[in-house]
């Protein structure tokens, strides 16, 4: 079984953009309801995504490349809006790959950055810009911005 173990944090400034280019994202669930299951395109490759709940910081992921039309398709047709729409950042440092998500749309002004451990113990040294914690935050999950997107927060 695949396994997911991240956990996800606030961006406090802006000195990570200097460490890597972005790539547009564009995604959308057409269930969150126990699995979730996502369809996303990422330049011009469109995959199929099912992940389990969460506890702690582990869930179980699956993950499949799909046609780009199809892709398309789903999100057109099958998904919940609005979409998640994103700019992801790869940054390495040291031995750990940290995902920045700079989101567009009706999540404009959320900076989210997301680092994938090998073990839930696994010990982490956290880059200057990296703020609050929200690993355990639901309202930070990308299927719950759906639903309740950045900009009607309070």
């Amino acid at each position: 079984m695949a396994k997911e173990i991240e956990r996800k944090f606030l961006v406090k400034d802006d000195s990570w953009r200097q460490l890597a280019e972005g790539s547009l994202y564009r995604q959308g669930y057409i269930s969150s309801q126990g699995a979730t299951v996502r369809i996303r395109i990422v330049g011009n490759q469109g995959y199929l995504t099912i992940k389990g709940m969460t506890i702690n910081y582990s869930r179980s992921e699956f993950e499949y490349p799909i046609p780009l039309a199809d892709a398309q398709e789903m999100l057109d047709t099958l998904c919940v809006s609005p979409l998640i729409e994103k700019t992801r950042y790869k940054i390495n440092l040291g031995s750990l790959v940290w995902e920045v998500d700079d989101f567009a749309g009706a999540n404009q002004g959320l900076i989210l950055a997301e680092v994938e451990l090998t073990d839930e113990a696994q010990q982490i040294e956290l880059p200057d810009w990296i703020g609050e914690e929200v690993s355990g935050d639901p309202k930070y999950y990308n299927s719950y911005l759906v639903k309740h997107p950045f900009c009607e927060w309070e």
